[in-house]
């Protein structure tokens, strides 16, 4: 990109040529102001030296002892006096070796260059000053390389930048996918499952008991608005450009009382214990909490055939400890649809998520003495075991 930017985007083998040109005519010049009148011959290897030029690129060693170093010698053996007294084609080769050939070849044509100018020509200052001409291409030259270098070190680490945070990016997106399909089942599943089971309890009681069909209707109600409610949430996290985890439905312990109230609507008595001062709780923490809960109480109403559930969330130490049980059927009736699959193979897994995600750990299995089914979690509240963007 400096290259086109300084050249206007000229190619480099038309610059070469330029190059070459120039060089000819220098030489030339050299050539026509000498006090000899040389003959014809010597404009001729005048204009020579500078043949190999417009190659330098191709295959410059080759061309370099081919070309220039026999004609240069030549010229010099011949017809010293009418060299230029800046050679701007040995300037040109000298640059070219350092930039572009390898170590084990551009350090042993330094030596013989030095050493040629040395035995070359016929005054000491003659000599110092060919010397430091070729040194001084030679040294443009490696600071060249050295650029070019640099360049491409820069360009690979942009390029492996690059890749990490397109890697990084597709990461985010993946667990943002999969938080969001974590909060979509949870929230439909709960309100679907509520539904169901009172859609379903309906017909029973609408004519033997017209009151307890409105509570149940009213209670499908409920449900069905609880469920758009979160579901806008989740969605508007979605269209809303920019936005992060951190605009994600967060609910709260407190809010776990509504869930206990519906899933009483759908005939199932409940028992729930939330510790107090919930709101000092980290908010991934209590929404992990209540996901948790959530789910289980999903999983006793679509599952269990239990009666009775109770919900504990207490405070130890720097723990939340959550313990969901009921007194259905247990594992022994539930295992193939609830254990295994855990519920549809997403329950009891996210339940699983959603607490390794907060640095501690959920189990599930039969209630004391086999009977009923239990759901156990432990939280950590430490700033250790809270990890940011947890549960939605």
């Amino acid at each position: 990109m400096r290259w086109r930017t300084w050249t206007g985007g000229l190619s480099p083998y038309v610059l070469d040529t330029f190059l070459a040109v120039c060089s000819a005519v220098v030489s030339l010049w050299a050539v026509y102001n000498d006090d000899v009148d040389w003959p014809w011959w010597v404009y001729l290897l005048a204009a020579s030296t500078a043949l190999y030029l417009p190659w330098r690129r191709v295959a410059p060693l080759p061309v370099l002892l081919a070309l220039s170093v026999p004609v240069s010698l030549l010229l010099s053996a011949v017809a010293h006096s009418a060299d230029p007294q800046v050679p701007l084609y040995a300037v040109i080769g000298m640059y070219t070796v350092a930039e572009r050939f390898p170590d084990r070849q551009r350090w042993p044509m330094l030596v013989v260059a030095v050493a040629a100018n040395v035995l070359g020509t016929h005054s000491p200052n003659g000599a110092l000053f060919s010397v430091l001409t070729s040194v001084g291409g030679f040294v443009f030259g490696s600071l060249v390389r050295s650029q070019r270098r640099l360049a491409h070190l820069e360009a690979e680490r942009a390029r492996e930048a690059g890749e990490r945070a397109a890697s990084e990016a597709a990461r985010a997106v993946a667990q943002e996918r999969a938080r969001i399909a974590r909060e979509m089942h949870d929230i439909l599943a709960h309100a679907v499952s509520l539904m169901v089971i009172q859609a379903e309890a309906g017909p029973l009681v609408v004519h033997g008991d017209p009151d307890r069909a409105v509570r149940v209707f009213d209670t499908i109600a409920d449900s069905g608005r609880d469920a758009m409610v979160q579901l806008r949430r989740v969605l508007g996290v979605l269209k809303e450009e920019g936005a992060g985890p951190e605009l994600a439905p967060q609910p709260r312990l407190a809010e776990l009382a509504e869930v206990a109230e519906r899933v009483r609507g759908a005939g199932l008595s409940m028992d729930l214990e939330l510790p107090d001062g919930t709101g000092s709780l980290p908010a991934d923490v209590q929404a992990s909490a209540y996901r948790i809960v959530q789910e289980a109480l999903t999983n006793t109403v679509k599952h269990s055939g239990a009666t009775r559930a109770s919900v504990r969330v207490v405070r130890a130490g720097d723990v939340l400890e959550v313990v969901v049980a009921d007194n259905g059927r247990g594992v022994a009736a539930a295992a193939d649809r609830a254990v295994a699959g855990w519920s549809g193979g997403r329950g009891l897994v996210g339940i699983r998520e959603r607490a390794a995600a907060c640095g501690g750990r959920a189990e599930a299995g039969p209630g004391p003495e086999g009977k009923g089914f239990l759901v156990t979690a432990r939280l950590p509240l430490g700033a250790a075991g809270v990890r940011e963007g947890v549960g939605g």
